[in-house]
């Protein structure tokens, strides 16, 4: 390795440099595939074996093409134009590509093949016309012998992809949007066609790559400014996990992340829960077992003291719980930008009764010598769930973690019948695997993917709808919850899925009739009362 970097540390050809830069652009687009197809079809394993696939495929006929005809038309002059071919369809990536994507997922395709046909349109031209440089490379290199010189240009390329990668993966993502992602891959095209066509510059070429950085530049610029259909963009960035956009629309801010809503904030009311699902998490202060049923004190917690949250987003809950009772609260978010974005902009502050933890779930609850009244897990998406936290290894994990009476709820995002209804019912099916009592309780009618709250208790006996509607009447915890109550699902068919274990956790599989279908998350008004729902 330390030979082959001296001899790329030496000065190369303008071919072998267009083909390292191939290699960064190649790989660079491939990762920023991801996060663009995100939003819209998730990023599944399906997803990205899509991607994967099609800049293999592209990539393949670029290099078949490209050395079929690289002994009679390989010159400088060609090889800049591929280049700004390429960085003519980065400006078009950058410009319409989340319209093209939404207005190519409507394809009559099984789910798993849905995101197929986008990510072929929209990347597979640029990845083609990429799979051409490496031969042409290789036709001009200086190499004496056609060995030497595919060996060398491919090991180049290889580089490149290396370095097109990592700096993509810890520096691009991480500190930048996606279109200015973009702009920097165009441009680094547009500067290498200008670094190939030194000292000659013709006149026609150069006028080309100027008009291509142009596109590149007014790509970026031409969007207006903060606002998006979301609202006001007050915030946007990629973390190492996720797109994350904080945008306001009214008096409500909301946090999306990969595209989906997440969290929301009524700027006058920073405690109120603007999503219906958020009100569900006060069900266990109904379902922990009082030792004076009469009790009615003032937003009394009962035994629920000490809570832990798995997943942050905007913190509504957590908020919530240290506003309304006397618990203290502990939330654990993998993603350190959520905790900033959190911090600065839907008013979380750390203190004696919130802790705030930068770690992975179990990982945390692994390592903890901490026990809980109550355990949120809160870290699903609708299409990208940890498979780590669902398996029956985990949840034993959880009741490990709870003292004698405790109590996990699980936020789950899946529809309560019908196929899309595979990963609730394979992860109700594990949770009562560990769990004496499971209750179900989902939020949005019907059969839509929505929020479904899973309760488990370590309880052996069965608290009936009744018996909790007495409770809610009886008990002051803040919140009246009958309305959620009257969505008690009772019974729960789990015929057909596995329990989920570390060995066998299918989850993306479980997931997949949920692609495609809106995901409905209802909303509430100042007065509690659900209104509308958002997708």
């Amino acid at each position: 390795m330390s030979a082959l970097s001296r001899r790329f540390s030496e000065q190369v050809s303008s071919p072998e440099l267009a083909v390292f830069v191939s290699g960064v652009v190649s790989m660079g687009l491939e990762i920023l595939a991801g996060r663009m197809v995100a939003p819209q079809f998730g990023s599944s394993i399906y997803t990205w074996g899509s991607i994967i696939g099609v800049f293999l495929a592209a990539l393949s006929l670029g290099y078949y093409q490209g050395g079929k005809r690289a002994s009679q038309r390989a010159t400088e002059e060609r090889l800049v134009r591929v280049l700004l071919a390429t960085g003519g369809f980065v400006a078009v990536l950058i410009l319409a590509g989340d319209m093209l994507l939404a207005g190519l997922s409507g394809f009559p395709l099984p789910p798993r093949f849905a995101s197929l046909p986008a990510v072929t349109i929209l990347f597979g031209p640029p990845t083609y016309l990429l799979g051409f440089i490496s031969p042409y490379g290789a036709e001009l290199s200086r190499k004496e012998s056609t060995g030497a010189a595919s060996g060398y240009v491919y090991a180049v390329g290889t580089i490149g992809s290396i370095v097109g990668a990592f700096g993509a993966t810890f520096l691009l993502i991480p500190s930048l949007s996606v279109p200015l992602i973009g702009l920097v891959f165009g441009l680094l095209l547009v500067g290498t066609s200008l670094a190939i066509l030194a000292p000659t510059f013709p006149r026609r070429t150069v006028l080309a790559t100027v008009v291509v950085g142009a596109l590149l530049v007014g790509a970026v610029a031409v969007p207006s400014a903060g606002y998006s259909v979301r609202g006001e963009v007050v915030h946007q960035t990629q973390t190492p996990y996720q797109e994350l956009v904080v945008a306001d629309l009214g008096d409500t801010r909301t946090l999306y992340l990969d595209g989906q809503p997440h969290s929301a904030m009524d700027l006058d009311d920073r405690n109120r829960h603007v999503f219906e699902y958020t009100r569900y998490f006060h069900l266990p202060f109904l379902l922990a077992d009082w030792t004076n049923e009469s009790t009615t004190a003032p937003h009394r917690s009962g035994d629920v003291d000490r809570v832990l949250f798995i997943g942050g987003g905007g913190f509504t809950g957590p908020k919530r719980f240290v506003n309304d009772y006397n618990a203290t609260v502990d939330v654990v978010e993998i993603d350190p930008e959520v905790i900033r974005v959190a911090e600065r902009h839907f008013g979380v502050e750390a203190g004696p009764n919130l802790n705030v933890y930068n770690a992975e779930g179990r990982e945390f609850l692994r390592t903890t010598d901490e026990t809980y009244d109550l355990i949120v897990l809160d870290a699903y998406k609708k299409d990208k769930v940890p498979f780590q936290l669902t398996t029956r290894e985990f949840m034993q994990l959880t009741a490990d973690r709870l003292d004698e009476d405790g109590i996990l709820l699980a936020n789950l995002i899946s529809a309560p019948t019908g196929p899309a209804s595979q990963f609730y019912r394979a992860e109700y099916k594990t949770l009562s695997r560990v769990y004496p009592q499971v209750y179900s309780f989902p939020t949005s009618g019907g059969s839509v993917v929505q929020n479904i709250e899973v309760v488990a208790t370590k309880s052996d006996q069965r608290v009936s709808q009744t018996r909790l509607e007495a409770r809610d009447e009886r008990r002051d915890i803040g919140i009246g919850l009958s309305r959620e109550l009257t969505n008690y699902q009772a019974d729960v068919e789990t015929g057909g899925v596995p329990v989920l274990t570390d060995d066998r956790a299918p989850v993306d599989a479980l997931l997949e009739p949920m692609a495609g279908r809106r995901y409905v998350v209802s909303q509430t008004g100042p007065s509690g009362n659900a209104t509308a729902g958002a997708g």
